[in-house]
């Protein structure tokens, strides 16, 4: 195998019912027989988009409309080294169709009907099977009966990715809120994440926890939860992140904020220079409402994360969410 790293682009291309397309790999090339994300490789100075958008139009017959960037992964096949740049596709003209007589698939997450699937694309599923919002809860602000109601109108709405945050709580009333955001998620299938106390998150049967960022620079090994994420602020701790091998970061802030007044932010520029290339999902935090998801993926994020935006006129819908 070559130690050069070999550029490739991958597309995630998806229906609005969440279905995503896959493609079986022809014989006579390494992995025949194997599902992957269609894509291929880059040719020398070809910007990634022009890339993406002619190997879809060679393999599929289709003129990309709407690309965002996402995550970055690296795998050593025996035959190469590869870098996977993956973008999700949203919009294309066309029917997508075997031009070069490959076997195509639209599949679920949920359930998953062809087999095998190239090695690298495991962890990608478990990013994709992310939500795109991430809420933050503010009883404190608020109080904790008025934002179980908040959070029982937006998990009807379709709201599946919680933390619970409220680092003024003390700790008998924070396990008790805690819980009833756990038990409410359940019914939905929502994941709730407990803010910086791992030992709480297993306790109460949380599905992971949000770690601050100094918590990230101390800590040695991923803790044993299915999910673990963390704050970022830089490019040390999403190195540190990725290292850890968690499963998404929030990087911020990205915009001022009234609770955070005259505090530095990145700007959606500085977002998008951190977080283009990473190997895992980003969700962009600070100054940030729903009207700004489609800009976040522009720049590179998974998603948005929200204290406020998420809450405010939870009685209407969130049909970008």
């Amino acid at each position: 195998m070559s130690d050069a790293l070999v550029e490739v682009v991958a597309a995630v291309i998806e229906r609005p019912d969440g279905a995503f397309l896959l493609a079986q790999r022809p014989a006579g090339k390494a992995y025949a027989g194997y599902w992957e994300f269609p894509g291929g490789k880059v040719e020398p100075g070809e910007p990634l988009a022009a890339a993406l958008a002619r190997e879809l139009h060679e393999e599929l017959g289709i003129e990309v409309v709407r690309a965002y960037p996402w995550i970055v992964r690296t795998y050593a096949y025996a035959h190469a080294h590869v870098r996977l740049n993956f973008f999700r596709v949203r919009a294309w003209n066309g029917e997508p169709h075997g031009r070069e007589a490959q076997p195509l698939a639209w599949q679920q997450l949920s359930a998953l009907a062809v087999e095998p699937l190239l090695p690298a694309n495991g962890p990608v599923l478990r990013a994709l099977g992310l939500p795109i919002e991430y809420a933050i809860t503010h009883a404190g602000e608020i109080g904790a009966d008025a934002q179980l109601r908040l959070l029982e109108r937006r998990l009807a709405q379709g709201l599946r990715l919680v933390q619970v945050r409220e680092k003024d709580m003390p700790a008998a009333a924070l396990a008790r809120f805690a819980g009833a955001v756990i038990a409410r998620a359940r019914t939905h299938g929502a994941v709730v994440m407990i803010n910086s106390d791992a030992e709480l998150a297993q306790r109460l049967g949380a599905d992971g926890v949000h770690l601050s960022s100094a918590q990230l620079a101390r800590l040695e090994r991923r803790p044993v939860l299915d999910w673990c994420a963390a704050s970022c602020h830089d490019a040390t701790e999403l190195a540190r992140a990725a290292q850890l091998r968690l499963d998404f970061v929030v990087l911020g802030p990205v915009q001022p904020t009234p609770t955070h007044p005259g505090a530095q932010v990145l700007g959606w520029d500085g977002f998008d220079a951190l977080a283009r290339g990473l190997a895992l999902p980003v969700f962009a935090l600070g100054g940030v409402g729903p009207d700004d998801l489609e800009n976040s993926w522009r720049h590179g994020a998974h998603g948005i994360a929200m204290v406020r935006g998420s809450w405010q006129d939870a009685d209407r819908s969130h049909p970008s969410i």
